[in-house]
């Protein structure tokens, strides 16, 4: 049984359809990556697996219950279920260790010093511990991205969930990032994540799915979707993507 599995799932906005009958599965200890174009529905996918977005119809389980149901533990499913923003969703006013404590003393109800020692161990895991007296605005793209992280770790979940990780990043910064999922991943830590970003892409998973027109197109080795592939909207994003690189 897959950790995360997803069927026919539909989410509209002002009646338009951005996801359309989405299939999907995820299991655990994978890394599972969802490509697509710009507006495909590939962040609101994200956010309807921990609920950030209603899902209109279709089916989300998470370790075999539905999760979309009324009387779902919303908060409790987000614990389990980590999320990693793309503009990264530090407090400003909040040092390194605090930002990253901050969920285990609101949803776990941990005591500061207990709270502070997990989110340390976290910091020093993604080699930030010696940041951890500094705010966000004295840190580089590339280690917010590892306080966010970080913080997503401490909480201990099941899988993350991570929303165009490179986006504000630079490519030496994008590298980083990709070294340190690669990281992660022989850790055992499961990650579904989505991007447009194909040197990103390739440098942590062989095989993608591709998301357009509100479905999974297809899901092969990116080196297959790469080639001259017969699906249109395919074949004209990575020669979009080849283009910009």
């Amino acid at each position: 049984m897959a950790l995360i599995e997803i069927r026919r799932l539909r989410k509209l906005f002002d009646g338009h359809p951005v996801l359309n009958g989405v299939d999907i599965d995820v299991a655990e200890g994978d890394v599972k990556v969802v490509m697509g174009p710009s507006g495909c529905g590939k962040s609101t996918l994200l956010r309807c697996i921990n609920r950030l977005v209603e899902p209109s119809s279709g089916s989300i389980h998470f370790r075999g219950a539905e999760v979309t149901g009324p009387d779902v533990n919303v908060r409790s499913l987000r614990q389990q279920i980590g999320f990693l923003f793309q503009q990264f969703a530090l407090y400003r006013h909040l040092s390194v260790l605090d930002n990253t404590a901050l969920g285990l003393r609101k949803l776990k109800g941990m005591k500061k010093k207990e709270a502070a020692e997990r989110a340390l161990h976290e910091l020093n895991r993604l080699d930030m511990a010696g940041h951890r007296h500094k705010f966000p605005a004295h840190l580089s793209g590339g280690q917010k991205q590892r306080v966010a992280l970080a913080r997503a770790l401490a909480m201990d979940p099941a899988v993350i969930l991570l929303d165009e990780p490179t986006s504000a990043l630079d490519p030496v910064m994008a590298r980083e990032v990709a070294q340190l999922i690669n990281r992660l991943h022989g850790e055992g830590v499961t990650m579904l994540c989505v991007t447009h970003d194909l040197e990103f892409a390739s440098a942590i998973a062989e095989r993608v799915a591709f998301l357009d027109e509100g479905i999974v197109q297809v899901e092969d080795r990116l080196s297959v979707l790469y080639e001259d592939h017969a699906h249109p909207s395919i074949r004209n994003f990575f020669m979009k993507q080849e283009r910009s690189s």
